[in-house]
């Protein structure tokens, strides 16, 4: 009776013994020395309330995206060093971060901010695409390899550059291709040299891209697009030059109206676009006086009113889009012109050419 009761107490002993030893290393082997567990960061889907002691810390993060959201929806089958993924066999589920401390939830990297969206975009006016329009397209993460196909493969303009870099990054980082090399090379071929709105934003969410995979090599996000961040581009008049050293114009003067962040291909406003002066639509398409990046100079001439002087405001409409400098020129009466008749301090009968003066009066 005695060994009888002391085998029934070392066996529970031992199942004890077993079962601390199963809850430690996560309840399904895979946290065992020989299961695989190591250091590997494998992420979820989703946070739960018993994972909380499994979340990453934060760790110095890349500079903030000008715009854009952080998607926590985080690929659970991370793509490897080489770009591969390891999908689920087919009828499982991936396991939850409770069951496993391997798991750690981390947030995805921002993507575009709104453009907002081009006049050129989805038009079939065009025979090539524009890189505004190819951003706007870029915007939907989930079409990044025909969005691709669109963007010239040996252009060395920056704005097409980080485009081709951002696309190439956000195929990589789904697991669906694409080359973290080729997007780091264009990332610092264009550093410095975007000069629109939109391309500023595309390097800064590129960048971002790029310091998730310096951070965590092996893991990979499912972007999502950005709904309500604020747009990339404040397109506005930025101010009216009336071209001397007095603020008043007359009808017949030729002022400068600057545009900045203009989020789309200038042509299409040189081509189709109105200028309005105190109401009045010029004659005639916008005439460019200068252009650097997303900034346009236009040349415009002052028009007739129907009274002097005047405050009057100015306005751009293209693509449905209007932007307006209120109370931009003061318009003053037009100069005295002679009458044919009165004295203009010539002669009547002498006609002045130049340095050149001819009599008209003889027979």
């Amino acid at each position: 009776m005695a060994i009888s009761l002391g085998m029934r107490v070392s066996g529970l002993l031992v199942v004890g013994a077993v079962a601390v030893a199963v809850a430690a290393f996560g309840g399904d082997g895979s946290g065992t020395p020989d299961g695989g567990g190591g250091g590997a960061t494998i992420v979820t889907v989703g946070p739960s309330s018993s994972a909380r002691s499994f979340v990453a810390p934060k760790p110095s993060g890349p500079r903030e995206s000008p715009a854009g959201e952080a998607s926590r929806t985080v690929l659970p089958n991370s793509p490897s060093h080489s770009g591969e993924t390891t999908p689920a066999p087919l009828g499982t589920s991936s396991p939850t971060p409770s069951s496993s401390p391997r798991y750690r939830l981390l947030a995805s990297p921002v993507w575009l901010p709104p453009g907002p969206l081009s006049p050129d975009t989805g038009s079939d006016a065009h025979s090539a695409p524009d890189p505004s329009s190819v951003y706007d397209r870029l915007r939907d993460p989930h079409h990044c390899r025909a969005d691709l196909g669109m963007i010239p493969t040996s252009s060395s303009d920056p704005e097409w550059r980080v485009l081709r870099g951002l696309a190439d990054a956000c195929l990589a980082v789904q697991g669906e291709g694409g080359s973290w090399s080729a997007a780091a090379q264009e990332y610092a071929g264009a550093a410095g040299k975007a000069g629109t709105c939109k391309g500023r934003a595309t390097y800064a969410v590129l960048g971002a891209l790029l310091d998730f995979h310096r951070r965590y090599p092996g893991a990979g996000a499912r972007l999502t697009a950005a709904s309500d961040a604020p747009p990339a581009c404040d397109y506005r008049i930025a101010g009216v030059d009336p071209g001397g050293a007095d603020a008043r114009v007359r009808p017949g003067d030729t002022v400068a109206i600057e545009l900045r962040d203009t989020y789309f291909d200038q042509a299409g406003l040189l081509r189709s676009g109105v200028v309005l002066i105190g109401g009045h639509r010029l004659a005639g398409p916008p005439v460019a006086r200068s252009r650097s990046g997303d900034r346009l100079v236009l040349s415009a001439v002052v028009p007739s009113l129907d009274r002097y002087p005047q405050r009057v405001d100015v306005a751009v409409r293209y693509g449905g889009t209007e932007v307006r400098l209120k109370d931009a020129l003061t318009v003053a009466a037009p100069a005295v012109v002679p009458s044919p008749g009165g004295s203009s301090g010539t002669p009547q009968g002498v006609l002045t050419l130049g340095p050149l003066t001819a009599d008209l009066s003889g027979p």
